[in-house]
């Protein structure tokens, strides 16, 4: 062989061993899609917006974000397991798809995706219109207890909510009425308007409401008092046993490249550690609690036992 033709055999080796980790290299190559399954305003989408806001940077590309609620957060779940898996598309889940999975409401389940990055943890409280006669979890009690089945409370049916809802209940034995509503913000609006006595709400979706005077936080489910609400009691400190927090994370429609997995957790890890970010969290009521690819995996697979367990107290 000529040397000019081993150095085009060469050359051409080079190129062709090259062209997998280059193209590897090149996602993503355009924005990345997020699909919040949820009502803009509420929790889920005031915590996926901050990480679509902040990802540019570690992500290399924008992240819209695409409301697509219904159906206690299926129907854009259902979309994003539709979508090609190209690494373009994520989605968002949180026990709600558990939930749902565990008593009937959809077929999908959490692993028909691919799960990335567990990102935020946030407590949830117990909220009141202020125009109650009782601004205490101990005043709502008693008057549930003397009035059993007259207060309404706002959830997402067949939900985390209405699971929450349901252990609230069970743990200071008194009864109260459901009432379904999509999302986080959708429920907190109502029980503004009047429309509810009580509703599960978070930080990022109440907290205004309650420092203008309109709602009332009676208890959180966080395991200790929370800086942003440092007068609000804890569950715990009521007497009741709950550690009530809705944990958000990020996937990808099943079969999506490892590439674009592995450069998505890799992105989310980054975010998780940038100060910005994680003080925006904590300002929106909740905690960065990043776990990767595997670790989030184990914690869906533990929690959905737990979830199918108690899937009997919220079966429609």
């Amino acid at each position: 062989m000529s040397l000019l033709k081993s150095a085009a055999l060469g050359l051409g080796l080079a190129l062709a061993a090259g062209a997998v980790p280059a193209a590897a290299q090149d996602y993503p190559e355009r924005p990345v899609e997020f699909i919040v399954p949820w009502s803009p305003g509420g929790g889920s989408d005031t915590l996926m917006r901050l990480v679509a806001n902040n990802i540019e940077p570690y992500l290399g590309v924008e992240m819209p974000v695409i409301n697509m609620p219904g159906v206690g957060g299926t129907v854009g779940l259902q979309e994003a397991s539709r979508r090609e898996a190209n690494g373009y598309t994520i989605s968002q889940v949180h026990e709600g798809l558990l939930a749902a999975t565990a008593t009937g409401l959809t077929e999908l389940a959490w692993d028909d995706f691919d799960p990335i990055a567990l990102m935020t943890s946030s407590p949830q409280y117990l909220v009141a219109s202020a125009d109650q006669p009782f601004d205490t979890l101990q005043g709502m009690v008693d008057y549930a207890k003397e009035n059993p089945g007259d207060l309404t409370i706002g959830v997402t049916l067949g939900g985390v909510p209405h699971l929450h809802a349901a252990m609230i209940a069970e743990a200071y034995d008194i009864e109260w009425r459901y009432v379904g509503y999509e999302g986080t913000g959708e429920r907190i609006r109502a029980l503004v308007g009047g429309n509810l006595d009580l509703a599960i709400g978070d930080i990022s979706s109440a907290l205004q409401f309650v420092e203008n005077g309109d709602l009332v936080f009676l208890a959180t489910g966080a395991p200790e008092r929370l800086e942003q609400t440092p007068d609000v009691p804890t569950f715990m400190e009521e007497g009741a046993d709950l550690d009530l927090a809705i944990t958000r994370g990020i996937v990808m429609p099943k079969g999506s490249p490892e590439e674009a997995r592995d450069t998505m957790e890799q992105a989310l890890m980054e975010l998780s550690e940038d100060e910005t970010f994680v003080e925006q969290v904590n300002n929106a009521g909740a905690e960065v609690a990043f776990r990767g690819q595997d670790d989030y995996t184990a914690y869906l697979s533990n929690l959905n036992d737990t979830v199918e367990r108690l899937a009997e107290v919220i079966a429609p």
